[in-house]
């Protein structure tokens, strides 16, 4: 170096990441009073036009064999993911989504008698699971771009481990004016369980 001084190379400081926890619904201010199953619905229903600008098409379903819910459709897979520092993270839009998802999936099991014998199930067996995406244009989207943050979403909300899934069904349909994903999880049966 001509100026004869040392050059020292620092390098980035690590990120905060951010943690999640599906497990507790938002605390309410001191003044404000519980919310009931109507306002809490309200409420997601609320939240989800905001996103997606579209009511879904059905009320959640919990059963003692199944999980039936509709989501809204995830961010497509350019919108997923950032590169920070060299490093590839969930995005913000990516970690809405999750978050969004784990709210819903609360409401559902929260209004449901049986959830204790669904979640009992699901953490012990194999599991299906099958998604159908109703997309606005069938050319803009793959039907797969979305699998992988839907599937986490749900997981993660659930509190299982994705890796339990051993049967997974997609489907592409088309609905200009609704675009959402209906996703149902159960126990796996047939040959290919585990």
């Amino acid at each position: 170096m001509a100026s004869g001084r040392s050059r020292t190379r620092t390098r980035p400081s690590k990120l905060p990441l951010r943690t999640t926890s599906y497990r507790s619904f938002p605390s309410l201010p001191a003044n404000q009073a519980p919310m009931d199953r109507a306002a809490i619905l309200a409420r997601i229903t609320s939240s989800r036009q905001q996103i997606t600008g579209h009511v879904p098409a059905s009320q959640p379903t919990v059963t003692a064999d199944s999980l039936h819910i509709t989501l809204p459709v995830p961010p497509s897979i350019n919108h997923q993911y950032a590169t920070v520092n060299g490093r590839r993270l969930l995005s913000s839009s990516g970690r809405t989504y999750k978050a969004q998802v784990g709210q819903q999936l609360w409401a559902a099991l929260a209004q449901s008698p049986t959830r204790q014998i669904l979640m009992a199930r699901l953490q012990s067996a194999p599991l299906a699971l099958s998604i159908r995406f109703f997309f606005t244009s069938r050319l803009r989207r793959d039907v797969d771009g979305g699998l992988k943050i839907a599937q986490d979403a749900l997981c993660e909300g659930l509190g299982l481990n994705d890796n339990r899934i051993v049967e997974t069904h997609l489907f592409k349909d088309l609905d200009k004016t609704n675009p959402r994903i209906e996703l149902s999880l159960s126990p796996a049966s047939g040959p290919g369980s585990i």
